[in-house]
């Protein structure tokens, strides 16, 4: 019997390809190309191709496991979910509800990330809820809304960067982060434009480059501010837009000026030349982009770093036009969607604020609850990790992995090791997950259905291909059964799109409106782009069900839809919303529709390198891995590849410590040691050394970096941190 092809989209990175799956007779499932969606065309990287090797028994969970006698053994059900259900109970008995902490992924489906907040506060009632995307993203988007007034991670589609004239893609590798985005800068020099990148390697995406500015880790905000002054004192900047669409130049102008050419070539490293020519090919087009990644974002001054970025462009009138605008290339598969529905400590669905009165009502009336039930905003992520085992005693966990993927990891280890009681719910038993005292076996991508948000803001639905393993759930399955226990028998579905309706309703006149799409509509068109309100009272039904969505207020005027662009999602009845591929071309989202300068200036990273911690450590990926390795680590093919942790140093830094190609060399921080294999390369700075972060064990690259926080995004400072190297002797073998 012929058993036809799903298409779907891949579980890992934010570009969220679209691919085609096929059941094999033998169990296997089988990867194929889909052309038809735009964003990749048919094109995946090594870890799309073998994402299938992930559903296998063998390398994943199918059984509930209860800690007993200290072991984590095999365990029914219902017997998981009673112990879950009464170890919570009894912790928010004696301790309060904020004695219960959650946290979350930025893999969980919409539908998850959705019904995690909901949980959390209606259930639970607890305010201490986070999640790993306040490691990714955050600082883009806290400037972003400072700026714009709303955030979305491109405020254009993909399609538009091959389009316009230079592109300056600062900290971030899309040859090795996000291997099929690679073709959009080629189309983009193809067609004449100029790529800037800005990376303190010489990456395999900065080798593409037409100018490659190699600053010391954690100076972008000095070599924003210093391009910034360059284009005020060469008469670059757009007068008439500054004045007609933005506010507070003045101050920002003022401390751009105290950042004058030769000041940032000291800080930067940066050679006066150099930002000369990057000012030169980023002002000559009439069209530009900025976009930024994890190198600007996960510092101490994130916030700052991306915001001198965004005055970069606002001065020269490269924002809201089309073709032009700043950009965050957003990193985990629904990192845009689960920062828009709850799952982060401040906020509510529709992208709202927690201590927004109006907000509060809105959903409480949704959920069926009192607006002062619900709890007010509560710990950000790395703080909530490191109150573990004091006021928070307990944690649910959904689709993390903070033992390897968060700042100063030992410490972190520390505190879930100190928990009360910890349960997890995952795919496979991560680095964290062998540490709980229960462990729920969920279900995968390929399994189950639900709706992501790529980093354009094209929301799109994953379909199930196959039938889950016998002994596993769904996480929606979970917090129902959970809800139950706990008192709460009604407003916990298990079907994703019965969520997803709720969902809507909550999200309807918030600023990330999902009211106007639905699954029926998701499943004809290449994803809708939000925001996208329904229909307005009286009008057509927007439900897939044929019910009428609530009215809200038209997104077009706000946001600035841009007229026919807008369309770009095609095939919508005249009175259905098209969706918004391109925010702000008429005004942003700010009161008064103007944008936000930010008068921001250099400060140095939180620990700069002394005597006894000369060197500057920066972290990354690689492309055969992904996050914290858990599911990647288990693909052969990807090991093959990527087998392991290495140091990367240049030949003078290897020099002076004695080491060769493939020695072990311990890297030392205030915080730790972790030791892995030199891999010697002028590909990057001789003040600097790097290493990947996807290994536990002694080559965990984040038991060194530093967890000094943003003040305003709360984002760690994982891209600088003070280390020393030592030799290490290799271990005899034993005879």
């Amino acid at each position: 019997m012929e058993t036809s092809a799903t298409p779907t989209h891949c579980p890992y990175c934010a570009l969220q390809c679209g691919m085609n799956l096929t059941p094999a007779p033998d169990g296997t499932v089988e990867v194929t190309e889909r052309a038809d969606f735009p964003v990749n065309r048919g094109a995946l990287c090594g870890k799309g191709r073998t994402a299938p090797a992930v559903l296998s028994s063998r390398v994943r969970l199918t059984s509930p496991l209860v800690r007993t006698d200290g072991v984590l053994t095999p365990a029914s059900w219902d017997e998981a979910l009673d112990r879950i259900a009464g170890r919570l109970s009894s912790i928010r008995s004696a301790h309060g509800p904020d004695a219960v902490g959650v946290f979350g992924g930025g893999g969980l489906t919409n539908e998850k990330a959705y019904t995690l907040g909901k949980f959390a506060r209606v259930v639970l009632g607890t305010s201490q809820i986070d999640y790993n995307g306040r490691f990714c993203m955050s600082s883009a988007a806290a400037a972003g809304t400072k700026a714009f007034g709303l955030d979305r991670g491109l405020p254009f589609p993909l399609e538009d960067i091959p389009k316009t004239g230079c592109v300056v893609l600062v900290g971030s590798n899309l040859a090795e982060t996000m291997p099929p985005a690679l073709r959009y800068l080629t189309e983009l020099k193809d067609n004449g434009g100029t790529l800037i990148v800005v990376d303190p390697r010489r990456t395999r995406t900065a080798e593409q480059a037409d100018l490659h500015l190699a600053p010391r880790p954690g100076t972008d905000l000095a070599l924003a501010l210093g391009l910034l002054h360059l284009v005020v004192a060469e008469g670059r900047t757009d007068e008439e837009y500054i004045r007609e669409r933005t506010t507070g130049w003045e101050d920002a102008r003022a401390a751009a000026m105290a950042h004058w050419p030769e000041y940032v070539e000291r800080i930067t490293g940066v050679s006066v030349p150099e930002l000369r020519e990057a000012v030169r090919l980023f002002c000559e087009p009439e069209a530009a982009m900025v976009l930024t990644a994890r190198g600007p974002e996960q510092q101490s001054k994130g916030t700052d770093t991306v915001g001198a970025w965004i005055n970069l462009c606002l001065a020269t009138g490269r924002a809201g036009r089309p073709l032009s605008g700043y950009g965050c290339l957003t990193g985990q598969g629904n990192g845009q969607g689960g920062r828009e529905h709850g799952q982060k400590a401040d906020q509510l669905p529709g992208y709202r604020k927690l201590t927004d009165p109006a907000a509060r009502r809105h959903v409480a009336e949704v959920w069926g609850v009192e607006p002062d039930s619900l709890p007010g905003p509560g710990r950000s992520a790395y703080e909530l990790l490191d109150a573990l085992g004091t006021d928070i005693r307990a944690l649910l966990l959904m689709g993390s992995n903070p033992v390897v993927s968060a700042p100063r990891a030992a410490h972190v280890e520390e505190r879930v090791k100190a928990l009360d009681f910890l349960a997890v719910c995952d795919v496979v038993l991560s680095e964290t997950a062998e540490l709980a005292d229960v462990v729920l076996p969920v279900t995968q991508w390929a399994e189950e259905t639900g709706t992501t948000t790529s980093l354009e803001g094209r929301v799109l639905l994953r379909r199930q291909a196959i039938s889950p393993p016998t002994g596993v759930r769904s996480d929606l399955e979970v917090m129902h059964e959970l809800a139950a226990r706990l008192g709460v028998e009604k407003g916990f579905p298990t079907d994703p799109e019965e969520v997803f309706e709720e969902l809507r309703r909550a999200s309807a006149g918030g600023p990330a409106d999902y009211s106007g799409i639905t699954y029926r509509r998701l499943a004809r068109e290449n994803g809708v782009f939000w925001p996208c309100p329904a229909p307005a009272e009286g009008g057509p039904a927007a439900g897939s069900a044929g019910e009428s969505a609530p009215a809200v207020p038209s997104a077009d005027a706000a946001l600035g839809a841009g007229g026919p662009d807008a369309a770009a999602s095609g095939g919508t009845a005249p009175d259905v919303h098209p969706g918004t591929p391109r925010l702000f071309l008429d005004r942003f989202a700010t009161e008064d529709g103007r944008a936000r300068f930010a008068p921001v200036s250099h400060r140095a990273v939180a620990e700069e390198p002394d005597a006894e911690y000369p060197v500057l450590l920066t972290t990354g990926r690689v492309v055969a891995q992904y996050q914290s390795g858990a599911q990647t680590r288990r693909v052969d093919e990807l090991n093959a590849a990527a087998p392991g942790p290495f140091v990367e140093l240049h030949p003078r830094l290897a020099e002076r410590l004695g080491a060769a190609e493939g020695d072990p060399v311990a890297v030392v921080s205030r915080r730790g040691r972790a030791v892995a294999p030199a891999r010697i390369t002028t590909a990057i700075r001789p003040d600097t050394v790097f290493m990947p972060f996807h290994w536990p064990g002694e080559g965990r690259a984040n038991t060194l970096t530093n967890p000094a926080l943003d003040p305003t995004s709360r984002m760690p400072e994982f891209k600088a941190c003070a280390v020393r190297l030592e030799a290490v002797q290799p271990q005899a073998s034993p005879a």
